[in-house]
């Protein structure tokens, strides 16, 4: 194994960042041909075209910058904070980003990417504000990587991109059974936002009780208490539940009366980030017993004779749902939240019960096919990650 340099990003990249062009001034956007990246871009390991193109205008003009082909992006802000991608072509981008140019005698890039990857956590936990932490270029400079010789660089970034190609597809199966389900829901009901079928609407605290959980860090009287699952926000991803880090909490035996789901039970998010307002799925009783924080809204349907909770969950989550979260939401710099008088108040379309039992059955049926998917897929997560920190300690041996 060859003998790792332990060296600061700003002893062998370049680093800088960019600036968004003045709005109000027609001229820097109109007719542009100059790609000017956004920090929500970055959700593709290269970037080859952008959303907006500035004038050579606005870049003189401004603090947006060229940054050349090859060169790695780091979202340092936003809701998009942490995330990593290469540059394709030349472009420009906005303050959010950092784009680091690595020497490539001294470092070869695909290594610096996964290097960065595996530090991303560490930033986040260093970072600086509140509810969208902002990582600094200068925190960006002073991190230390392992370097070991060029050769070695690239065979460890070798192996990591064949992990990462596995881990994508598996992700790319799952957005395509979501695809799937979402086009199945449209077919049977129509489009919630138009109602072309004209199904009528109640309040959804017409057919579902609504509350909201627990309450961490409140004051206990009880001395007895119960060390239990429950689930964070972090939990309750948009149509499924992740299971891969649950918390636990102690809890008098009221509480978990209280507060203990029931399989069928629809989880929501109150909100956070504007995209997370009506995220929500379908409680399966994964883990029995198990409760829920506050910052979660629980959903029980009265009667699974007139309502599905796949049926309920889904629409809730559609662009129908997210349009009237929107609305009804509470905003403030970029958070947005939703309380449980808005939420009992949300519209649901009334199709017959028969439609949806059909789309009860079919949801079923692919969760049912997809679970060892979703499994591997956590599975495959984990793996990826203890293979990048065994890289970066120098644990990756050659095999003779």
């Amino acid at each position: 194994m060859s003998l790792f340099r332990l060296l600061k990003i700003s002893d062998f990249c370049k680093t800088g960042s960019g600036g968004t062009p003045a709005r109000q001034i027609a001229n820097y956007y109109e007719n542009g041909d100059i790609p000017w990246v956004k920090s929500g871009e970055l959700r593709e390991n290269i970037i080859f075209d952008t959303e907006e193109k500035i004038t050579e205008e606005a870049l003189q003009k401004s603090s947006a910058k060229i940054v050349p082909k090859g060169s790695l992006l780091l979202a340092m802000y936003g809701a998009t904070v942490g995330r990593l991608a290469f540059l394709g072509i030349d472009a420009a981008t906005n303050q959010a980003i950092c784009n680091i140019q690595p020497d490539e005698n001294i470092c070869f890039p695909k290594y610096l990417y996964y290097a960065l990857l595996q530090k991303v956590p560490e930033f986040l936990n260093m970072a600086t504000g509140g509810a969208q932490p902002n990582i600094s270029q200068s925190l960006i400079r002073e991190t230390e990587i392992l370097l070991p010789s060029l050769e070695e660089q690239k065979r460890i970034a070798a192996i990591l991109d064949k992990a990462d190609a596995i881990r994508r597809k598996r992700q790319q199966v799952i957005a395509l059974t979501d695809q799937f389900l979402r086009s199945v829901f449209l077919d049977l009901f129509g489009d919630p936002v138009t109602n072309p079928k004209g199904w009528k609407t109640i309040p959804l605290d017409e057919i579902a009780d609504i509350h909201s959980g627990i309450t961490k860090g409140r004051k206990i009287r009880e001395q007895v208490l119960t060390e239990i699952p429950y689930m964070r926000v972090a939990n309750v991803q948009d149509g499924y539940i992740q299971l891969d880090d649950v918390a636990t909490i102690a809890i008098s035996d009221e509480e978990k009366e209280r507060y203990l789901l029931m399989k069928h039970d629809i989880l929501l998010t109150e909100g956070g980030d504007p995209d997370k307002l009506g995220r929500g799925a379908v409680w399966q009783a994964q883990i029995d017993p198990c409760i829920h924080q506050n910052h979660i809204f629980r959903v029980r349907i009265r009667n699974d004779e007139e309502f599905m909770p796949h049926y309920l969950s889904t629409l809730i989550g559609s662009q129908y749902g997210k349009r009237y979260f929107l609305i009804a939401a509470k905003q403030t710099t970029g958070i947005a939240t939703i309380n449980k008088t808005q939420l009992k108040e949300f519209p649901v379309l009334v199709p017959s019960i028969q439609l949806q039992k059909k789309f009860s059955n079919i949801v079923e049926k692919i969760e049912f096919q997809s679970q060892k998917i979703t499994g591997n897929r956590l599975m495959m997560e984990k793996l990826f990650v203890s293979l990048t920190q065994r890289a970066f300690r120098g644990e990756l041996n050659r095999v003779e």
